[in-house]
């Protein structure tokens, strides 16, 4: 057994295990409710643990959110991470909801007083503040940036369901093994939210300076040196990147389109997918500090033969890989798909790597003259699927019509590989736009690409 498939091993594990911590933290309350039930409606107590297991999701969505280096290696790569975060927060929709559903109400527990009340009306406020930030959430044709200054409120209605499970009248106190145990849910949330919330200097990032910019295609190739300790990385991994001093200081991820140097020195590839990087574009010149965190991800070169696919500047994790491909890795086919080959970037680097490394074949391919390219294509150009591991790394409708069609040709669901980072689920929301509207259903790409 190689090291890769051992260290691929272990992060399997650690990703069982973050969902086995999920299921256990919220099964905990369980330990002590037996004891709480006896002469209690039951009815009214099981609606108490629908609302404590939506805090504890809360607090769990919190934390993930926080990016701190266990979060990986508990949850999983962050794209998995964060797709936990968003269900952990549609749990906790669904369970608060339910919680306000049922009467949670018990007779004999104490005088309403007026601290009761406020704690009663912070879960009020609470739930219907997550209704509306997970619908904006799922409904992805709101624009990315007036989603992501809505969500910094899901600190705020945390801190709201936590005063309410804190001070409202309930079958068992604060100091009491499930009142301590729920208390200590409610302290590590609301440390993740404090640390979320600090100013982004708190939080620990390399400084990184923009060395040269370089047009190719439609995409911006940035070179960056570092201004001190320089960051590691492995080929396919992404960062988060903010450039405070052009007014760019919220971080957004990009993936590293350079392989590993011994001196430190980061490569990212920027396209004009929406607002934040069409702006970016033409703010960055040579000189512009940066700050980088990470880094993130486990996208890497797989065992033994494979096929990458990219689509547009999904070639950019490629890229990457590319150049740090050693002798005993592959063979590999890179397939490139592109609307237009003048807009497409990296083709010159990736035929160099073609012509000086034997492992190594790449392929351009122009939809728009050759037509769009499907899993008969791939595996036409590849010769053959059978045995070899697909990455891809571009638009989710490809992504979603390859990983279906590619099953026909021996491709499993574990030999088709790529990082789903997409936190904005529409959940069958652009669907039914599309149907209302009649226009075609808007398309998602990775914000790290």
């Amino acid at each position: 057994m190689t090291l890769r498939r051992t260290i691929r091993g272990q992060r399997m594990a650690l990703r069982v295990a973050g969902l086995a911590i999920v299921a256990a933290s919220m099964a905990a309350p369980v330990i002590w409710l037996p004891g709480i039930a006896a002469g209690r409606d039951t009815l009214a107590l099981f609606s108490q643990y629908l609302g404590m297991t939506a805090l504890i999701g809360m607090a769990l969505s919190q934390v993930i959110a926080t990016r701190w280096p266990g979060v990986e290696a508990i949850f999983g790569p962050l794209d998995e991470s964060y797709r936990l975060h968003k269900w952990l927060g549609l749990w906790a929709l669904a369970a608060s909801f339910l919680h306000d559903t049922i009467d949670a109400d018990m007779r004999g527990l104490g005088r309403e007083t007026a601290l009761v009340d406020a704690a009663e009306t912070a879960g009020e406020i609470s739930l219907y503040g997550l209704l509306i930030l997970v619908a904006i959430t799922v409904a992805t044709f709101i624009p990315y940036h007036l989603w992501k200054w809505t969500h910094r409120f899901i600190g705020v209605f945390f801190v709201l369901s936590a005063f309410h499970y804190l001070f409202i009248l309930k079958p068992f106190a604060n100091g009491d093994p499930l009142g301590l145990y729920m208390g200590g849910i409610c302290l590590l949330g609301l440390l993740a939210y404090a640390y979320t919330s600090a100013p982004r200097s708190w939080r620990p990032s390399r400084a990184y300076r923009v060395d040269t910019l370089e047009r190719q295609g439609e995409a911006l190739v940035v070179n960056m040196s570092s201004e001190g300790r320089a960051l590691r990385h492995r080929a396919g991994q992404f960062v988060f990147i903010s450039f405070p001093e052009i007014g760019m200081s919220e971080p957004h991820p990009f993936t590293l389109s350079g392989p590993p140097r011994e001196d430190g020195r980061l490569r990212i590839s920027i396209a004009p997918l929406g607002d934040y990087t069409s702006l970016l574009m033409s703010r960055l010149e040579a000189g512009t500090p940066a700050r980088v965190e990470g880094p993130f991800g486990d996208f890497a070169i797989a065992r033994g033969p494979q096929v990458w696919v990219a689509a547009g500047i999904g070639i950019t994790p490629f890229a990457a890989m590319a150049g740090a491909l050693k002798p005993a890795d592959g063979p590999v086919t890179v397939i490139h798909t592109v609307r237009d080959p003048a807009k497409a970037a990296h083709v010159a680097e990736m035929t160099d790597h073609a012509a000086t490394l034997p492992n190594l074949d790449f392929i351009p391919w122009h939809s728009r003259a050759q037509g769009r390219i499907d899993a008969d294509t791939i595996a036409d150009i590849a010769g053959g699927l059978t045995g070899k591991t697909v990455l891809y790394c571009g638009p989710s409708s490809l992504r979603d019509a390859l990983k279906k069609d590619l099953r026909k040709h021996g491709v499993s669901a574990r030999r088709f590989r790529y990082e789903l980072f997409e936190i904005r689920t529409g959940i069958g929301m652009n669907w039914l736009l599309a149907r209302l509207t009649r226009q075609v259903p808007v398309r998602r790409r990775a914000p790290a690409e």
